[in-house]
């Protein structure tokens, strides 16, 4: 088995880049703030229950006992439309900066811990495979 085809370190990639595809779009709205008429926008959120049921591997997952739970699996792919922000200015709907900026930096340590998680995984199977 290939290392980043494990379920965790797809999982992992999968959070890192929507973050990084909303840090874009955050970005985006910082940098149109004084632009009349601009909507902010913002991805979906991720849906972690669905990301999970897509990384499931049923020839891995089977039941072989009546007390097993059956998971059923679907192939989806992640949904990342834009969602307009909620933000009002004295035009009407616009970006407000502070949110914005909370947003970006919510996304940072998002994505950080994310790729913390990711490092220290490739580390533990590196060690349990006997290389270091």
């Amino acid at each position: 088995m290939n290392l980043p085809d494990i379920p965790l370190l797809h999982m992992l990639r999968e959070r890192m880049t929507w973050l990084n595809q909303r840090q874009d779009i955050l970005s985006q709205n910082v940098a149109n703030a004084d632009t009349p008429g601009y909507v902010a926008r913002d991805l979906k959120p991720q849906d972690f229950d669905r990301m999970m049921r897509a990384t499931q591997n049923t020839a891995r997952l089977a039941t072989t006992n009546s007390r097993h739970i059956a998971i059923s699996t679907s192939s989806m792919s992640l949904d990342q439309e834009d969602a307009p922000s909620q933000a009002y200015g004295k035009n009407g709907p616009g970006v407000s900066l502070e949110e914005e900026m909370i947003k970006v930096s919510d996304t940072q340590a998002q994505f950080q811990a994310a790729a913390n998680l990711y490092a220290k995984a490739m580390t533990l199977m590196r060690t349990a495979i006997g290389h270091s």
